[in-house]
C-alpha cells in the first residue's frame, strides 16, 4: 500500500481532529501541519506558515513533496488557496475559490437558496446603514438578525431585541468596521426558532455524503447566555435530529444544494457543512460553511470508521458513489476549556498542567485549539485552548467522561461551560 505524505493547513483543534483521524489511516505517511500548534506538533511535524499565506503555503509543498495538501480553515478556502496548488500541479482537499463563495458571501448563499428554491430565512440585502434600518424600522418584528456578508471568524451574527440594538449592530459592522471589510453589505434576516443542527457532508461535486449530525454550543456560558464565541461544546448526534428530519433534508436541502451549484457552474467539491434549525415548518438553512465545523469535527470525526484518506482520494477522483461511509453508534461530547475573558481579551502564556508529554490523557482525546509547546511544556496561546472529547455507550456517559478529564486539566482562570448537551442536551 502506498503511503501519503499529507499536509494539513490551520491551527486549531479542528486541525488537531482531522490530523489524529488521518493517523489511523495504514495509508498515512508524514504529516505536517502549518502553522499548527502545542498540540498538533505531537502529531505532526509543524511549520510557521500562516494558513492565509496562500504563496507561502504553496512553496511549502512543493518543497516538502507531500502527495495531498488538506486545506481546512475557511480564509484560505474563500481566498483561492485550493486554485492555487492545483495550478502547480498539488492535490489539494478543499472547494476551489469559486464554490467557497457559499460561505465567503452570506448574500450570494441567501440568494442561491432563493432561486433554487432551498428553504432558508427571508431576509433582505443592504450596502448603506440608513436603507438596513429604515427597513428593520418597518418591519418593527424583533429579535432582528443582522449578518455581515463575509467571514468573521463564525462571530459575524448580531441578534437586536430592539430597534436601538439594530443601530448599534448596523453601525458597528457598516460603519466602524469591527469585521472589516466583510460589513460592506448585511444580510437582514427573519428571526426562526428551533432546535440548532449542524451536519457535515463529504461530496465530490455530484455525490453527498452526510456524516452524523452534531449540536454545537455558542453562547459563552451556561444556559446560553453571553455573548457568541467560535464555539464552547458540542455533542454527537445531535437529539432533535431524526430519520425524518435527515430525509427532507437530503431531498430538499442537501441534494438541491449540489446541484444548484453545478447549474451555477461551480461545482462544490469537499465537506459542505449546513448550519440547519428544525422550525415549526420544518428544517431551514441558517448558513453554510465551505469547511468541516470547529468543534463539530472534534465529536464527528472520532465516530468515523471509514478510512479518512480513503474518502479523500474518492473525493478527488470523484469516485465517493464507491464508497459506504460508516460510523460508530457511540456517542461523542466535547468540552472547550477557554482562556478567562474569552471571547474577549485574554492573557496567553499561561501554563497548563494534567496533560502527559504528548498532550493527552487516557481517560479522554485531548485536541489542542490555543496552544504552545516550549521546553517540553505546554501554555495557553488563544482563546480556546482545548477541547476535552470523550466517547461513550450513551450521551450521558460520554459527558461524564469529558468532564472527569476536565476536571483534571488546570490553567488560570480557565472558563468551560458546565452545561453542554445537558440534560440530553436538550438547551433549547
Amino acid at each position: 500500500m502506498e503511503k501519503m505524505d499529507i499536509l494539513v493547513v490551520g491551527g486549531g483543534g479542528r486541525e488537531h481532529a482531522i490530523i489524529r483521524k488521518l493517523k489511523e489511516s495504514p495509508r498515512c505517511g508524514k504529516l505536517y501541519c502549518a502553522p499548527g500548534n502545542g498540540g498538533i506538533s505531537r502529531d505532526a511535524e509543524c511549520f510557521d506558515v500562516k494558513a492565509d499565506d496562500l504563496d507561502g503555503m504553496v512553496a511549502l509543498a512543493k518543497k516538502l513533496a507531500v502527495d495531498l495538501v488538506f486545506v481546512a480553515p475557511d480564509d484560505p478556502l474563500v481566498a483561492g488557496m485550493v486554485d492555487a496548488l492545483e495550478a502547480e500541479g498539488i492535490a489539494a482537499f478543499g472547494p476551489r475559490k469559486n464554490a467557497a463563495i457559499l460561505e465567503g458571501s452570506k448574500v450570494f448563499s441567501k440568494h442561491l437558496m432563493k432561486k433554487y428554491g432551498i428553504p432558508t430565512a427571508g431576509y433582505e440585502v443592504f450596502d448603506q446603514p440608513q436603507a438596513a434600518l429604515a427597513y428593520i424600522k418597518a418591519q418593527n418584528t424583533y429579535p432582528a438578525v443582522i449578518k455581515a456578508d463575509g467571514l468573521a471568524l463564525g462571530k459575524g451574527v448580531i441578534l437586536c431585541d430592539t430597534y436601538e440594538e439594530a443601530c448599534d449592530a448596523v453601525k458597528s459592522i457598516m460603519e466602524d468596521k469591527i469585521f472589516g471589510a466583510s460589513g460592506s453589505r448585511v444580510v437582514v434576516e427573519e428571526f426562526l426558532t428551533g432546535p440548532e443542527v449542524s451536519v457535515l457532508a463529504f461530496t465530490d461535486g455530484k455525490t453527498i455524503c452526510p456524516m452524523v449530525s452534531a449540536k454545537d454550543h455558542k453562547r459563552a456560558f451556561d444556559g446560553d447566555m453571553g455573548p457568541n464565541t467560535g464555539g464552547m461544546g458540542t455533542i454527537s448526534p445531535n437529539p432533535y435530529y431524526d430519520e425524518e428530519a435527515a430525509a427532507f433534508c437530503m431531498e430538499k436541502i442537501f441534494r438541491p444544494t449540489i446541484d444548484a451549484m453545478n447549474q451555477e457552474g461551480r461545482p462544490f467539491k469537499g465537506c459542505l457543512f449546513f448550519g440547519l434549525m428544525l422550525t415549526p415548518n420544518g428544517p431551514k438553512v441558517i448558513e453554510y460553511n465551505c469547511r468541516f465545523g470547529d468543534p463539530e469535527t472534534q465529536v464527528v470525526l472520532p465516530r468515523l470508521k471509514t478510512d479518512l484518506i480513503d474518502i479523500l482520494c474518492a473525493i478527488r477522483e470523484e469516485k465517493l458513489d464507491t464508497l459506504t461511509l460508516e460510523w460508530a453508534d457511540e456517542a461523542c461530547a466535547c468540552v472547550v476549556m477557554a482562556s478567562g475573558g474569552y471571547p474577549a481579551a485574554f492573557k496567553k502564556g499561561l501554563p497548563i498542567s494534567g496533560l502527559n508529554p504528548e498532550g493527552q490523557r487516557n481517560d479522554a482525546v485531548v485536541y489542542h485549539a490555543g496552544t504552545k509547546y516550549e521546553n517540553g511544556k505546554f501554555y495557553t496561546n488563544g482563546g480556546r485552548v482545548l477541547g476535552i472529547t470523550a466517547l461513550g455507550a450513551t450521551l450521558d456517559e460520554a459527558l461524564d467522561k469529558a468532564y472527569d478529564a476536565v476536571e483534571k486539566i488546570r490553567f488560570q482562570d480557565a472558563h468551560y461551560r458546565k452545561d453542554i448537551g445537558r440534560p440530553a442536551a436538550k438547551t433549547e
